[in-house]
């Protein structure tokens, strides 16, 4: 039977909870679409660390070559400074394996309010180029007679922006939609006026769609009050990330939030995670949303080719958040990590 090779790292916290709920979603879409995920259990976390003193082994990048996918749960904990976690495991394997487009999707799931007072249905795609930009470790701190210094520098490459921004129009022609450009081209006078200039180059060559640059607080408030208005939106490292988290937030509840590390040339392995933390005040209680880990699991087989089986389990998703019994603690129910895998389960077509 065909199938494929996912390592699955379930990470700290409640990650090793929504891991495996998702995996039992996703095994059981596979058996009805007759192919087989083949798990590759990693036990790299925070724990790993404080016991090895590396977030995964010399090795862990040709492991993770080897699978046709990488599917995370959540990496943290309170002993271990978050630079740890992200420079030690999340930035190498997207370097690595150059993971150049973060994908998050961002809707208004039946059933769920959004914490915003009034809000229409909303469909966002948040591309957000992956490798460069803000987050280049270039840089440092340096002693001066007037006291430290800290310099971050950022990196813009044409290649960098360009791969990132053509994804963004191409998803943009698809979605048959419009897109929006974050920027910050009168504040920041080298970068973001550069990132203008590859966006306008790119758009050249899609002259159907339709598209603007916003500033980007300009854009932070849209997404604060008028989400249904946006449809796909491209933005630098730190720009992207910082809007992905935002809608995530309107959406209802960063349980629900999926992300996806892309590299759409398929060369190498994409790795997909909620972006929801590892909750260490929850961990253990059996009370986690799975929801955002599944949703990752839906975007992993699509990438993987499996369109079918992930509309099968958005459709799962999207009757289990219309169910009101079904909503656990974060978006104000009572149910259980257990209860909505279950539900997902048999809500599968």
């Amino acid at each position: 039977m065909d199938g494929h090779l996912i390592a699955a790292i379930p990470g700290d916290g409640i990650g090793k909870e929504v891991l495996p709920a998702a995996q039992r979603v996703l095994d059981a879409v596979a058996v009805r679409h007759d192919f087989v995920l083949s798990w590759c259990e990693l036990p790299w976390s925070c724990s790993w660390y404080t016991q090895h003193g590396a977030m995964m082994p010399p090795d862990g990048i040709d492991r993770l070559r080897e699978t046709d996918a990488i599917f995370l749960g959540a990496v943290g904990s309170p002993g271990v400074p978050d630079h740890i976690s992200l420079w030690g495991l999340h930035i190498p394997i997207r370097r690595a394996f150059d993971q150049y487009v973060n994908l998050r999707p961002v809707r208004l799931l039946p059933g769920l309010a959004s914490s915003l007072r009034e809000c229409e249905a909303f469909d966002v795609a948040i591309v957000r180029e992956n490798t460069e930009g803000e987050y280049s470790d270039v840089g440092g701190r340096f002693a001066t007679p007037d006291g430290d210094v800290a310099v971050q520098e950022s990196i813009f490459t044409r290649r960098g922006c360009e791969r990132a921004l053509r994804y963004a129009f191409d998803l943009a022609r698809q979605r048959g939609g419009a897109l929006v450009s974050a920027t910050k081209s009168n504040g920041l006078m080298h970068t973001m006026p550069f990132w203008d200039e590859v966006t306008a180059e790119v758009a050249a060559s899609h002259p159907d769609v339709k598209w603007q640059r916003m500033h980007i607080d300009a854009l932070t408030a849209r997404f604060i009050t008028h989400p249904q208005d946006l449809d796909v939106v491209v933005g630098s490292n730190l720009f992207g990330d910082i809007l992905g988290n935002i809608a995530a937030a309107v959406s209802g509840s960063l349980g629900v939030a999926p992300s996806a590390n892309l590299d759409p040339t398929g060369r190498c392995p994409s790795m997909f995670e909620p972006v929801h933390g590892s909750a260490p005040d929850i961990a253990g209680r059996g009370v986690a949303n799975p929801i955002a880990q599944v949703w990752c699991g839906a975007l992993m087989l699509d990438h993987l080719g499996r369109e079918k089986a992930a509309a099968d389990v958005l459709t799962a998703i999207e009757t289990v958040t219309a169910d009101p019994a079904l909503r656990t603690r974060d978006l104000g129910g009572r149910a259980t990590t257990k209860d909505v895998t279950s539900a997902l389960v048999d809500a599968l077509p």
